[in-house]
């Protein structure tokens, strides 16, 4: 705002991220390649939505009058962002296991029976799921905590730079020579404010604030990766670095941007304002093919949890408990072993029967079978 492009942090990072970081939970999400078709159908979809991001470009900053020309960099990797985004999201969902957990979110999610016997339930789970991400105070409370500093930091970012980004908010002056300035949106007045109040400081430093956030955040995450065994161990430079290495640049780019503006009269602006550029665009355009994509695969799992959630909780068959066929300890719910095992025989694993044995039954039987077909005679 005020002059500069997105000054401090334009990354779409708003989500759940789950892990060390911006894990996905550890390991990276490995399938089998995709068949021709498969492309072909996520090519078009995402093709499609690229486009219609375009056409909500041009109508939402009223056919281009609103649209900052030196924004062009910023629109056109928002373009190759929804492009790969929606890509891979397809890919993923067509996968047999992703899409019957997907399904079955989604069912779960707009079931009218699921509504009146919970109506909490789902906006419960996306506070404390996907919002407040609270399965990972159990791990760490440091972890937790510097999750959240990324999380609100780069939602607040996504906020506030891409409507400025794409002309659908406009700041303009109330008056030639008064501090009042006029917040518009598709070119609607919202409201007023005066440049001297703390509203007026607060959107002008917007994405510097977002920007200690993300710091703040990735700068623990590196240090716990640099300096703790458990998170050392099998980690990536490319997967595990870079994502936060990219946040911190980013930030602390648009910081210095502040901070030439504010202290140098704008020593060194130009340079710095291509730098944190060229780092934004790269970090959209990386996103949709590296860790930043478990932000948009987080909000499916609040479908699938809302699924369990449902099952145990609900009025018919399903709330019944499978019990091991061995040792007859409750394993899930009846609905979410036969999910389990549909998705098996999708996968034509061929040994969806042992879905229905509990962990511990699971190893003895292993073992066993070890012991009389490989190690016969041991003792």
């Amino acid at each position: 705002m005020a002059g500069t492009a997105p000054p401090a942090e334009g990354r779409p990072t708003g989500g759940g991220p789950v892990g060390d970081g911006l894990g996905g939970g550890g390991a990276e999400a490995v399938g089998p390649s995709p068949g021709s078709a498969t492309v072909v159908r996520a090519s078009v979809v995402a093709a499609a939505a690229s486009a219609l991001l375009v056409v909500a470009i041009v109508l939402g900053s009223r056919g281009l009058r609103d649209f900052d020309s030196a924004l062009v960099p910023y629109a056109v990797a928002s373009v190759f962002l929804t492009f790969g985004v929606v890509y891979r999201y397809v890919v993923w969902v067509s996968a047999p296991a992703a899409r019957r957990l997907f399904v079955a979110g989604w069912k779960a999610a707009l079931s009218w029976e699921n509504l009146k016997r919970s109506p909490a339930a789902l906006p419960r789970m996306i506070a404390t799921y996907l919002g407040f991400q609270k399965f990972l105070g159990a791990r760490s409370h440091a972890r937790w905590a510097a999750h959240q500093l990324i999380f609100w930091g780069c939602l607040l970012a996504a906020a506030i730079t891409f409507p400025l980004t794409w002309g659908w908010f406009t700041f303009t002056s109330s008056s030639p020579a008064g501090p009042g300035y006029e917040m518009r949106l598709w070119g609607f007045k919202l409201f007023g404010f005066d440049s001297g109040s703390f509203l007026g400081w607060a959107l002008y430093h917007g994405l510097d604030l977002a920007a200690v956030l993300v710091i703040g955040g990735a700068g623990y995450f590196l240090w716990r990766r640099v300096r703790d065994r458990a998170a050392t161990t099998g980690q990536r430079f490319g997967y595990d670095f870079l994502p936060l290495l990219a946040l911190v640049t980013i930030s602390v780019t648009g910081l210095l941007l502040t901070f030439s503006e504010m202290f140098l009269h704008g020593g060194g602006y130009e340079f710095l304002a291509i730098l944190h550029m060229a780092s934004v665009v790269l970090t959209l355009v990386y996103l949709p093919f590296g860790k930043f994509f478990h932000i948009v695969q987080r909000p499916a799992a609040v479908g699938m949890q809302l699924f369990k959630y449902t099952a145990r909780r609900g009025g018919s068959d399903a709330e019944e408990l499978q019990g091991c066929r061995r040792c007859g300890r409750p394993i899930d719910t009846v609905a979410a072993v036969d999910n389990l095992r549909a998705t098996m025989r999708d996968l034509q694993l061929g040994f969806d029967g042992w879905a229905e044995y509990c962990p511990r039954c699971k190893r003895v039987l292993r073992g066993n079978a070890y012991l009389s077909n490989v190690k016969r005679g041991f003792k």
